[in-house]
């Protein structure tokens, strides 16, 4: 392949710092690296300065976290987007955000190739390069670990020590995680067997539920077409905002799951993950919509919910099916605007109350008091012909 410009997703890390210099060798071509930062904890010069040391002729680092949240966030929780029951997508909706800067990056400098440090099993490699292909088709793409022979740890460690790459000190960790604003992901090593219990000293934005403070916290959430705006009546940017859904969360212990799910390439996979602002905000949400959304409407945008937590899943945000199913779920928030009063108390978060000027919920009609606006015998009608199918089947029984 004949390649003369390299922007590589960079994070600093052993294997990302390992095709870096692997890149410069093999394609002898200028390599830019890229970083992302979507909201994980992380010394930005000391990876801009590693980057440089390891041969990267520039090292761009990108603020990410205000887009991240309002434009893929809040869209897929408009959406009450979930994967398979309970997954709520925080590393699958930050791959195609990190995969468009990559690109732009790229056509703002030249490049003619991109490249990442996602293996050959899992969901990102498909999740970055469906975007690259989506989004800048004539880019060309190297994947370094369907291609080289540097197939272990070990390997990794090796090249890295005869290119006087450093490799951090620390302690090793018997897992690895991806961190950014919405959660943070644990996989591999000791978690690879389902039966095992996660260590209680892994999880790092939550407190244990046990350990959560003993007297609950109240919350208020108001909402404008489906999107969060305020928090306990104080206005807020989406960004401050969602930072501060996740603090609460994280300190009474909210957002922890344990799951195995099923990864597009075809096997499943042991996943423990903290999302903590993100479950608050789509507990939020649901309450939101039981009072502000027709029940047919409610009925259908469900429906949706799975295909379009796959399409996220499987890396097709780019995709016009994904852009078609967010224009039907956004028309449907048109009357979501109210606000709801949340219960979080160590590791549960409970719906105590909801409100809205557009609700769909009158008392009046639901009251089990004497009212004047329904008549119960109208009831008997409505019953026998929602029964007639059930009589003649129990009449041809006979």
């Amino acid at each position: 392949m004949d390649v003369q410009k390299i922007v590589l997703a960079y994070s600093g890390g052993l294997d990302t710092s390992v095709i870096l210099k692997w890149l410069a060798e093999k394609y002898t071509c200028p390599v830019i690296a890229y970083s992302a930062d979507i909201g994980q904890e992380e010394d930005w010069e000391a990876v801009r300065a590693k980057g440089l040391a390891t041969g990267a002729d520039k090292v761009i680092v990108s603020d990410l976290k205000k887009v991240f949240v309002e434009e893929y966030i809040f869209p897929a929780f408009r959406s009450n987007a979930i994967y398979e029951g309970s997954y709520l997508l925080g590393t699958s909706l930050a791959r195609p955000l990190i995969a468009k800067e990559q690109v732009r990056i790229a056509l703002a400098e030249g490049a003619d190739a991109v490249s990442h440090g996602a293996t050959g099993k899992g969901n990102d490699q498909v999740r970055f390069e469906l975007a690259y292909i989506g989004l800048a088709p004539k880019l060309k793409i190297i994947a370094p670990w369907r291609l080289w022979d540097l197939n272990s740890r070990q390997k990794l460690v090796e090249f890295a020590q005869k290119h006087n790459i450093p490799i951090p000190v620390t302690k090793e960790k018997p897992y690895s995680s991806d961190e950014n604003l919405l959660h943070i992901s644990f996989e591999g090593g000791i978690l690879e067997n389902p039966w095992n219990e996660p260590d209680p000293a892994m999880f790092k934005l939550t407190v244990a539920p046990e350990q959560a403070p003993d007297k609950p916290t109240y919350l208020e959430i108001e909402f404008r077409n489906g999107n969060p705006v305020a928090l306990d009546g104080q206005n807020l940017e989406a960004l401050p905002l969602f930072q501060t859904l996740n603090r609460l969360g994280g300190e009474n212990g909210i957002g922890r799951l344990d799951l195995v799910e099923n990864r597009f390439v075809g096997m499943k996979s042991r996943g423990v993950y903290e999302t903590p602002g993100g479950t608050i905000l789509r507990e939020a949400h649901r309450a939101l919509e039981t009072i502000t959304l027709d029940r047919e409407v409610m009925k259908i945008r469900d429906s949706l919910i799975p295909r379009y937590s796959e399409l996220i899943y499987n890396g097709f945000w780019f995709s016009p099916e994904r852009e078609l199913l967010q224009t039907t779920m956004d028309a449907s928030q048109k009357t979501v605007n109210g606000t709801v009063r949340l219960k979080l108390y160590k590791g549960n978060c409970t719906v105590v109350g909801r409100k809205s000027d557009q609700s769909l919920y009158q008392e009046s009609f639901a009251t089990f008091e004497e009212d004047t606006v329904y008549d119960q015998a109208d009831a008997t009608g409505f019953i026998r012909l929602n029964g007639l199918r059930l009589r003649i089947q129990a009449l041809q029984r006979k």
